[in-house]
C-alpha cells in the first residue's frame, strides 16, 4: 500500500486503522472502543484497555531479547560508557521503582525529574510509569524560578535529581539551584532523591529531605516491583512547553495512545527494525528525548543511545564514531546541530564507517535548503526533515519510508503523517488555501493517538489555546505558517504567535520579557525572535529604562545590559538569555497602546515593517531603527 492510500485510510477509517496499529503493543486488558470523541476536542483512544508503558518498553522483550543491548550510555564529558541489556535495564528500573515506592509514590502521583543525560534519568522515567505514576522531566538548563513554577503546577510527591551535569567540559551544578527552587515553590515535595555523580564539591544535604540514591538502591537490590496496569487514557507524563501568556503549559500525555503512536512511528516513519540501534541526539528535557530516547526505540525492541556531550567534543567526528561503533541504523538530530557540524572540517564526516546508517531524520526548527543539501551530499544517506511539536508527541508532517520511499525535497518535511488531517487555512476567515498560498498549518480533529490529551489541570486552557482561532469551527492550530507546493509538499515558514524557536527549544517571548522587566532599572520591554544562521532564531530585547541617565554612556549601557542578562539567567537560565538588550526611551505602539512587535521584528531582520498607520508616535520606531543600525561593537552573548 502506497502513502496516499495509507493516509486516506487513516483519515476515513480511523477505528479500523488504529485498531490494527494497537496490535503493535501489549495490552493487559483489551480495549472496548478505539476512539471516544463524544466530548470534542478531547479525544480518548483505546477506551477501557489496560496497559503499562514500562511493560511495553522492557518486560515484554525479556523472553525474546533479554540479553540484547537496550540502553547504550556514552558520556564524552566524563569519558564513560555503560551498556545495559534488556534484562539489566529491567533490574535497574525495578530498583528505582522500589525506591520511589518506598517513598510513597503510587498510581497518579507525580515525580519531577531534573537530571542530565545519564542512565538513572531513564531509570526514573521508566520506574515512574511502571508504578502508574506520572513523571514531569524538566530540562537541566532551566533556572530556579522556572523550576519552581513547574513544581507548583505538577505538585510532585518526590523529585529525582543529580548533583550536577556537564556541558563542554564544565560542571553545571544542579543541587543549589534545586534548593533555591524548593525555597521559592509554594508546594515543594517532601523528598528529594539525589544521584550523586561526585561532580559538585559543594554539595549541601538537607537532613530529612535529601536522600542518597545509591544508599536507597542498595536497600532494594533484589526487589520485584510488578507493573501497575492503567486504563489507556491514564496520564503518563507532563511536559511543560512555553506559552504566550508567560505561564508554561503542562502538556499531558496519555498511556495507551502514546504507546501505539510510538510503535507505529518506529515502523512507518523511521523504517526501523527490532534488534537495531537508534540514536537520537536530543535531551530528555524535550519531547524528542521522551519519544525517541526513553520510549519509542525500547517499545520497538531496539537499543537506544543516551548521549551526554556536544557534537564537536572531543572532536567533530564523535557522532559518526558512535554510529560506527554501535551499528546505528536510524539517527535523529536537529538542524542547529548540523549547522554546527557544517562549520567544521568535512573530513570528519568521512573518517568512520557509517555504512550501517540508513536514515538521518531532522526536526526542531525549519531546515533550510542549503543545510539539508550539504548534509545529504556529505553523508550520502537519505535525510528526512520532519515537522512536529511537543503537543503532538510524534511527527505531524514527514516522509514515511516504512510505508513508501517517496522523493524528498530539500527544505520540506514532505507530507501529512497518517492520522493527521492537515489543512492550510487563511488567518481570520479559515478559508482553505491552495498551492503556494501561505496559511496556518492546522489539523481537523480529532487528533490522532499520541498527541496531548489536555493541558495538565486546565482543560479549558487546552480548548482555548489550540481550538478557537477559527470562529465557528473546531480546528487545531500549530501556530506555524506553511505553504504546500503543487506536488503536495509542505514547507514550514515559522511561528504565527509570540513563541520563538531557539535551536529546537521553544521559548515564550512573554517569559523572557517578564525576566528582563524584573531588573529594577527596566520600565518596559519587548522581546522578539530574530533569524539566526546557526540556531534558527534568537531572542532580541528592546528595553525602556526608568531613568535615561542609566544609559547615558556606552559604559553604562554595557553594564546595564550585563546586569539584565544576569537577571534573565537567574530567572530562566541561560537558555532564555537574549542575544542583545537594546535600550530605548520608548517602544513603538499603536494609538490603543499595543506594542508593534511584528514591526520591531521586521526592522530587526532588516525587512519592511509594514503598515504603520496606527503608530502613535514615530519616535519609538525611529529608536528601534537606530538601535538596530548601531555597528556591532561586541560579540553575541
Amino acid at each position: 500500500m502506497g502513502y496516499l492510500e495509507f493516509h486516506r485510510r487513516s483519515i476515513e477509517q480511523p477505528d479500523e486503522f488504529w485498531g490494527e496499529q494497537a496490535g503493535l503493543v501489549d495490552w493487559h486488558k483489551p480495549f472496548d472502543q478505539v476512539l471516544d470523541y463524544s466530548n470534542p476536542p478531547f479525544a480518548k483512544w483505546f477506551v477501557g484497555g489496560e496497559i503499562n508503558l514500562c511493560h511495553n518498553a522492557i518486560d515484554r522483550h525479556l523472553a525474546e531479547r533479554g540479553d540484547q543491548q537496550a540502553l547504550i550510555y556514552i558520556s564524552t564529558e566524563t569519558n564513560t560508557e555503560r551498556i545495559y541489556t534488556y534484562r539489566e535495564l529491567h533490574t535497574e528500573v525495578q530498583r528505582m521503582a522500589a525506591v520511589l515506592q518506598s517513598l510513597g509514590v503510587g498510581k497518579g502521583d507525580r515525580v519531577l525529574i531534573y537530571m542530565p543525560m545519564i542512565p538513572e534519568a531513564i531509570f526514573a522515567m521508566l520506574a515512574t510509569v511502571r508504578l502508574g505514576a506520572i513523571h514531569s522531566v524538566v530540562f537541566g538548563g532551566f533556572a530556579a524560578h522556572s523550576l519552581a513554577t513547574r513544581i507548583d503546577d505538577a505538585q510532585p510527591k518526590v523529585m529525582v535529581i543529580a548533583d550536577a551535569g556537564m556541558r563542554a567540559g564544565k560542571v553545571v551544578p544542579y543541587k543549589a539551584l534545586v534548593d533555591e527552587s524548593l525555597r521559592l515553590a509554594r508546594m515543594p515535595p517532601e523528598k528529594v532523591v539525589i544521584v550523586n555523580r561526585g561532580l559538585d564539591q559543594q554539595l549541601a544535604i538537607v537532613a530529612g529531605r535529601d536522600l542518597d540514591y545509591e544508599a536507597l538502591r542498595a536497600a532494594h537490590m533484589d526487589e520485584q516491583v510488578p507493573c501497575t496496569w492503567v486504563e489507556s487514557n491514564h496520564p503518563s507524563y507532563i511536559l511543560y512547553t512555553s506559552g504566550t501568556t508567560g505561564l508554561p503549559k503542562g502538556v499531558q500525555r496519555d498511556t495507551g495512545g502514546y504507546a501505539v503512536a510510538l510503535a507505529a512511528s518506529m515502523k512507518y516513519i523511521y523504517d526501523a527494525r527490532p534488534g537495531e540501534t537508534y540514536f537520537a541526539t536530543s535531551d530528555i528535557g524535550w519531547v524528542v528525548g521522551h519519544s525517541y530516547i526513553a520510549y519509542g526505540p525500547l517499545i520497538f525492541g531496539m537499543a537506544t543511545v543516551v548521549y551526554e556531550g556536544t557534537p564537536i567534543r572531543p572532536d567533530p567526528g564523535i557522532w559518526w564514531k558512535i554510529v560506527q561503533d554501535h551499528k546505528v541504523t536510524v539517527m535523529f538530530s536537529a538542524p542547529t546541530a548540523i549547522r554546527v557540524l557544517k562549520k567544521q572540517d568535512p573530513a570528519w564526516l568521512h573518517k568512520y564507517d557509517i555504512s550501517c546508517l540508513r536514515y538521518l531524520f531532522l526536526a526542531g526548527e525549519p531546515l533550510d535548503e542549503p543545510t539539508a543539501r550539504w548534509i545529504s551530499d556529505a553523508l550520502g544517506k537519505p535525510v528526512y526533515d520532519h515537522f512536529w511539536q511537543t503537543e503532538t508527541g510524534w511527527a505531524l508532517i514527514t516522509g514515511m519510508p516504512g510505508v513508501e520511499r517517496t522523493a524528498t525535497k530539500f527544505g520540506s518535511p514532505s507530507f501529512a503523517a497518517y492520522g493527521y488531517d492537515v489543512r492550510l487555512l487563511q488567518v481570520g476567515t479559515g478559508e482553505e488555501l491552495g498551492s503556494n498560498q501561505k496559511g496556518v498549518v492546522c489539523v481537523v480533529p480529532p487528533l490522532p493517538p499520541g498527541c496531548m490529551s489536555t493541558v495538565w489541570g486546565q482543560d479549558e486552557r487546552f480548548r482555548e489555546t489550540y481550538f478557537t482561532d477559527f470562529p465557528g469551527r473546531l480546528i487545531y492550530t500549530t501556530f506555524d505558517w506553511g505553504i504546500r507546493d503543487e506536488d503536495g509538499y509542505y514547507f514550514i515558514l515559522g511561528r504565527t504567535d509570540d513563541v520563538i524557536n531557539v535551536a529546537g527549544h521553544r521559548l515564550g517571548t512573554r517569559e523572557i520579557e517578564e525576566a528582563v522587566s524584573a531588573h529594577p532599572a527596566i520600565a518596559e520591554v519587548a522581546v522578539v525572535g530574530v533569524a539566526d544562521e546557526l540556531k534558527g532564531q534568537l531572542p532580541l530585547a528592546f528595553a525602556v529604562v526608568k531613568d535615561p541617565a542609566a544609559i547615558a554612556t556606552a559604559e553604562l549601557r554595557a553594564r546595564l545590559e550585563k546586569e539584565v542578562m544576569a537577571k534573565v539567567d537567574e530567572l530562566l537560565g541561560a537558555i532564555g538569555r537574549p542575544c542583545h538588550v537594546h535600550f530605548v526611551t520608548q517602544l513603538p505602539k499603536t494609538r490603543s497602546g499595543k506594542v508593534l512587535r511584528r514591526s520591531i521584528k521586521a526592522i530587526a531582520e532588516r525587512q519592511d515593517p509594514g503598515d504603520l498607520t496606527t503608530l502613535d508616535d514615530p519616535l519609538g520606531m525611529q529608536q528601534i531603527q537606530s538601535a538596530v543600525d548601531q555597528p556591532a561593537s561586541r560579540e553575541k552573548k
